[in-house]
């Protein structure tokens, strides 16, 4: 499993580069041009069939193989791989009207048409029948296919239908409690359910959190998403029996979303795959967009163990749902692949390969788009593969992270459900400010669940903690007492895996690790702020924080403009076993989560990848023998910073000094007795 992408690498001579391939919206003529041009692109693998059932099973119970059995085999001939995915996450027309029950429903009880992707209940037997059978037909046909290197299992597991409420998602997911929770007695008191007269006395009295007068109960409404999420897992897991026992040989992955989307639990999906891939698209409203870019990055590396890991899609230029659509400058679709590549993924896919003419994606930019190839877009693809073939030595090594970042599914849920302090409370844009803390300053994280073996780990932060499990309480306990340094942002240790509040105060399961109690959650109004002692205002969160054993190392204002927690600490810092626990007592701005890392970091004996001006990110990939600095100018001036090494890919490295022009990357083959991790 481990080696599942060495193998594809391997085979494929270097770096994976291509990306969705769907010749069924092409006549066969433009078949071979296809594969010509992806040739003169450096092309390696394409993902084929994502969308294909249609075109594969016509009617029920007929396959026509045609088209698969052609384009294969014209891959295979043109030396180009196949990442070939089960076509299961958009059923075909006949399906839904043979079956309408199998249509998902929305919370207030609609039923959803047909007419778009990934139209089914996840839980509807009927589904579940159909695909199988499709999984088993493609597998036993293409399993032992000379092009197939890799299975691409369903697309986007839960992007479209991650909560369906019907009364079969009814059914399954009073199994689902019964598993979960044995007894009602035991399932009434995670609940809370003497609250509002909720107490069950029957398993058929529980249904899904559907639209009702009020409030919905959170501990329902949060088993309902990890029921709803497992509900898509079991679908995975179905799958991947199939293929795995058909053609064990080849290995599967699937695109996990990243942050792009809370619907399901992407540790547990990855967790199930052979290799890792996410996509990843920048948020177009965000300058910092790349920001955002390197955190998924980075989680995708966690999810993968720190192993190489895939990008599945992300786009040459603008995609086609955001509100507005920004095209990607020139330059731009270079740096963010090698973003990817400097942060682990050992292959770099885009979706599509030819932009469609039609459906509703044709806005969605391509490899190969409508201008063909006379435009800046086909120019910069070919440089790209042209640049990758010559950085394939990079394949194979790995990021070492000596911070961990806390990233946690079931805590986004939790922390967003309704009913909460603060509406405005968001749980990523919490996790951005401390990443960018860490960012800025060019220390690289590992982003990992709560529960994961921190050992390793000089430094560990948790940007927010709402839901805390025992287990994962004691991880963090452990790992302070041996003397680790965790730093914890507000609103954390709060609750229980059941969403019940922890006793005897807050953080809770954090107190002791922390040497604090909170009094008061204080939740600000849009126009309201604190300030803290450095002048720095606080806007959206603050609390009153009352030391039971830490020290202060940075105060609200003691004055009317130091806001409700007036004098009180904003930062602290306890001494617990070897190690220490720090706290920020508000929603602090990033220039002071800075300070806050920088502390943490010089205690723990963290230092930067490399010194670079502001605004050039940096990142060491290493291996055995040699390591590879990935130097990112991020900024409008030519920047140089100092290396020990050579530079690749034509690479401007002279006399000791990398030079990065506006927007600029370089990859510098580093002196091995010089490089440190």
């Amino acid at each position: 499993m481990n080696e599942s992408l060495a193998e594809v690498t391997r085979r494929l001579g270097g770096i994976a580069y291509g990306g969705d391939y769907n010749p069924e919206q092409w006549p066969r003529e433009v078949w071979r041009e296809d594969v010509r041009l992806m040739r003169e692109a450096g092309v390696s693998l394409v993902t084929v069939g994502v969308f294909s059932w249609s075109r594969i099973q016509p009617r029920p119970g007929v396959y026509d193989w045609s088209l698969h059995d052609e384009v294969l085999d014209l891959l295979y001939e043109n030396g180009i791989a196949v990442d070939l995915s089960t076509p299961t996450a958009a059923p075909p027309p006949w399906f839904t009207r043979r079956h309408p029950e199998a249509r998902p429903v929305t919370a207030s009880g609609t039923r959803l048409a047909h007419g778009s992707r990934q139209v089914f209940c996840p839980s509807n037997p009927d589904y579940a029948r159909e695909a199988d059978a499709l999984v088993t037909e493609l597998a036993t046909r293409y399993g032992t296919h000379p092009a197939l290197a890799l299975w691409h299992v369903h697309n986007e597991w839960g992007n479209h239908n991650a909560l369906c409420y019907c009364d079969i998602s009814a059914d399954a997911f009073r199994s689902w409690l019964r598993e979960r929770y044995k007894t009602l007695d035991t399932l009434n008191d995670a609940w809370g359910t003497d609250f509002w007269s909720q107490r069950y006395g029957d398993w058929d009295e529980i249904d899904p959190p559907r639209d009702t007068t009020a409030f919905r109960n959170p501990g329902q409404e949060l088993d309902y998403r990890r029921f709803s999420s497992d509900a898509l897992l079991g679908r995975h897991l179905a799958e991947t029996a199939v293929l795995r026992r058909i053609a064990p040989h080849v290995p599967l992955t699937t695109n996990v979303m990243g942050t792009l989307e809370k619907k399901v639990d992407g540790h547990a999906f990855a967790a199930e795959c052979d290799l890792v891939s996410i996509d990843h698209y920048l948020p177009a409203a965000d300058p910092n967009g790349h920001i955002d870019l390197a955190l998924n990055a980075d989680l995708a590396r966690g999810m993968a163990g720190g192993r190489p890991w895939l990008l599945m899609e992300h786009s040459t230029s603008a995609v086609n749902w955001q509100p507005v659509n920004v095209a990607k400058r020139p330059g731009e679709t270079r740096r963010n692949s090698l973003t990817h590549l400097a942060r682990g993924a050992d292959g770099l896919m885009f979706f599509q390969w030819r932009q469609s003419r039609a459906g509703a994606e044709k806005w969605h930019s391509a490899m190969l788009p409508h201008a063909g190839t006379d435009g800046r877009i086909w120019k910069e693809v070919s440089a790209l593969g042209a640049e990758l073939a010559s950085l394939g030595e990079v394949t194979g090594t790995r990021v070492r992270g000596a911070v961990a970042l806390l990233f946690d599914w079931h805590n986004w849920w939790a922390l967003e459900l309704q009913a909460r302090p603060s509406g405005q409370f968001g749980y990523l844009d919490v996790v951005r400010d401390w990443y960018e803390a860490l960012w800025s300053m060019n220390i690289t994280c590992d982003v990992i669940p709560p529960g994961a073996d921190l050992t390793r780990y000089r430094a560990v932060i948790a940007p927010n903690l709402y839901l805390l499990s025992d287990s994962d309480a004691g991880n963090l306990t452990a790992y302070v007492e041996q003397g680790g340094q965790l730093a914890v942002g507000c609103f954390s240790g709060v609750v229980d895996d059941a969403d019940q509040v922890r006793p005897g105060g807050h953080p809770g399961a954090l107190r002791e690790v922390l040497g604090l109690v909170v009094d008061e959650y204080l939740p600000l109004r849009a126009a309201d702020h604190a300030r803290l002692d450095d002048g720095t205002d606080v806007r959206q969160w603050v609390e009153r924080v009352e030391p039971r054993g830490c020290g202060t190392v940075l105060r609200y204002e003691d004055s009317a403009d130091g806001g409700p927690a007036r004098g009180g600490p904003a930062v602290t810092r306890h001494t617990f076993g070897r190690g220490a626990g720090w706290y920020t007592a508000g929603r602090l701005p990033v220039q002071v989560l800075r300070q806050v890392v920088r502390s943490v970091c010089e205690q723990a004996g963290v230092t930067p990848v490399v010194e670079a001006p502001s605004g050039v990110e940096a990142v060491r990939r290493a291996g055995e023998r040699c390591s590879y600095l990935f130097l990112i100018n991020h900024t409008e001036e030519t920047v140089s910073v100092p290396v020990i090494g050579a530079g690749l890919a034509d690479a401007q490295v002279t006399d000791g000094l990398a030079v990065l022009p506006p927007g600029g990357v370089v990859v510098v083959r580093e002196d091995p007795t010089a490089a440190t991790t």
